[in-house]
């Protein structure tokens, strides 16, 4: 009796109730430490690209935007190395489903070159999760690891294998490696005049699509912050082909993500 109650109820509820979130590779968790779960909410809403801002504090990688807000549990490998990890282990080597890889941007709050030197044996912890650099190649794993704000890119670049991309700027489309720099972010008001309310410019329109191909053409994933009106936004990013789409409310961009997805199917 107890074998046909079973057989019943996965009859009768859909197969996708037992399945994970679905892996919205365009999301990008933006802060996404400053959530009440951090990572875990990015995750349960398919989310492939989460946010960390950290300081190094003698000697501890901790998650702040800043650092008079720094706490001493709230370290780098606790809130998403560590959890990254088990939740790759439970999921046959992968966040999401195999060949697609999550990216952690790690936004450097304190000096570059101290911060890196910091960081680069806690990801060797790693190693085994994460995509592996050179200049002439890059081997993706389970978890890419992106440096932005105080970048270390002099360092960076001299080194022959590495476990660190480097965020660009726009000045760097179609004149960087994209096995240093994989990923172009830039500010939304610092490359368009649009603020969200009206018709977008159809100049700016062919700006952003001019950007967007530069990017592709040279390998690299494309993404803005400080988006205006984000909700907006979205479906021009979307629509020019913007590879990381922005967001603090990530309700909103899972349902706006998911039917764009299901439009397409």
């Amino acid at each position: 009796m107890r074998y046909f109650s079973l057989l019943l109820l996965m009859v009768l509820i859909p197969w996708a109730a037992f399945a994970g979130p679905v892996a919205l590779e365009r999301a990008h968790s933006h802060n996404d430490y400053t959530r009440a779960v951090p990572l875990q909410t990015a995750l349960d809403h398919g989310v492939c690209s989460v946010e960390a801002d950290i300081h190094l504090v003698e000697g501890a990688l901790l998650v702040a935007h800043d650092l008079d807000k720094v706490e001493a549990e709230k370290t780098l490998e606790a809130l998403y190395l560590a959890p990254l990890k088990k939740h790759m282990d439970a999921n046959n080597g992968w966040v999401y489903t195999e060949g697609i890889s999550l990216t952690l941007l790690i936004d450097f709050k304190s000096r570059a070159d101290d911060t890196y030197t910091a960081l680069k044996p806690l990801l060797e912890k790693y190693r085994d999760m994460l995509t592996v650099f050179t200049d002439e190649k890059t081997t993706p794993g389970a978890v890419t690891v992106i440096l932005s704000g105080n970048r270390p890119f002099r360092t960076v670049s001299k080194e022959a294998e590495r476990l660190v991309g480097i965020d660009g700027r726009l000045n760097n489309l179609g004149n960087s490696n994209p096995n240093l720099m994989p990923l172009i972010s830039h500010s939304w008001a610092a490359a368009f005049t649009w603020k969200g309310t009206g018709t977008f410019p159809e100049e700016e329109r062919a700006k952003l699509e001019d950007y967007v191909k530069q990017a592709h053409a040279n390998g690299q994933r494309l993404r803005f912050w400080a988006l205006p009106r984000p909700s907006t936004t979205w479906p021009l990013l979307y629509e020019a082909g913007v590879d990381l789409l922005n967001a603090d409310n990530l309700d909103a961009l899972q349902t706006f993500l998911l039917k764009q997805k299901a439009s397409k199917e």
